[in-house]
């Protein structure tokens, strides 16, 4: 259904998490609890600098979940944050993401299905 009324699971060990300091961040992207569609891409643009100031600092990134929509919306939202916050072109973007944080770095990991 994907809703937070549904499958939010572990709310009461993350909203802990976030109460005491352990966890800085959580963002949620249910695409059912509104009209309009919310998705994790949409979610990672909102927050495109912050996640680029992450990548500038060695963050890692995982991904699971439907490779046929989800993993490639969320891959090119990726190259986008990177042109945007990162200055690069395209060709730049693309590369990093696809060369640089894949394989040479091993920092943006999927696990699609």
């Amino acid at each position: 259904d994907q809703s937070s009324k549904t499958e939010f699971y572990y709310k009461d060990a993350i909203e802990s998490w976030l109460d005491s300091g352990d966890l800085y961040r959580f963002t949620t992207a249910w695409s059912r609890d509104q009209e309009e569609k919310i998705y994790v891409q949409h979610r990672l643009k909102e927050h495109g600098a912050e996640v680029w100031e992450w990548f500038e600092n060695g963050a890692y990134f995982y991904i699971c979940g439907d490779k046929t929509y989800m993993a490639k919306d969320v891959h090119r939202a990726l190259i986008e944050i990177a042109i945007e916050h990162g200055g690069m072109s395209e060709a730049d973007a693309t590369h990093f993401i696809e060369k640089t944080m894949m394989k040479e770095q091993k920092r943006y990991l999927r696990d699609v299905y």
